[in-house]
């Protein structure tokens, strides 16, 4: 079953439990995915949107959820701050599990001492290798402070 048939199948759930807050995410998830099937179809550059699309669609999506979890905090506005964070909730749970730093560590260390990885001016080829390899699995905001941390020693 693709990504999107099953966020359909739990927005459907979610009308049946009449879950408020699952419904109005599910609704915001559903209508970007329609807007991305559209650009998708318009355009020099014609395609079907898969899952890669909606994942890419779901992290920008969780990107934006974050940002606002923290802005909510430093404002103390609890109402808003708890919407956001369940929102998050329900899309992190569409991503693949992102790695912990360690993990990121040890795996940006290994990349590095692949490639022969010297300088900071080596750290695009760096990063090229752990977006081809990793790219579901690590969030880039935290690995590139990492490589140049990495590279540095």
């Amino acid at each position: 079953m693709s990504l999107k048939e099953t966020i359909e199948t739990e927005y459907k759930n979610a009308l049946k439990a009449k879950d408020k807050s699952k419904i109005s995410t599910y609704r915001l998830i559903l209508s970007s995915i329609k807007d991305l099937d559209i650009s998708n179809r318009s355009g020099p550059n014609k395609k079907e949107t898969d899952d890669d699309d909606i994942k890419k669609l779901i992290k920008k999506m969780v990107k934006q959820r974050a940002e606002s979890i923290e802005i909510y905090k430093k404002k103390n506005r609890t109402d808003l701050l708890e919407v956001e964070q369940n929102e998050h909730a329900i899309l992190t749970g569409y991503l693949p599990k992102q790695l912990d730093e360690e993990e990121t560590k040890k795996i940006c260390g290994e990349i590095i001492s692949k490639l022969g990885a010297s300088s900071i001016k080596d750290m695009g080829k760096v990063m090229g290798e752990l977006k081809k390899l990793h790219s579901d699995e690590i969030d880039f905001a935290k690995a590139g402070p990492l490589i140049k941390e990495l590279l540095n020693t």
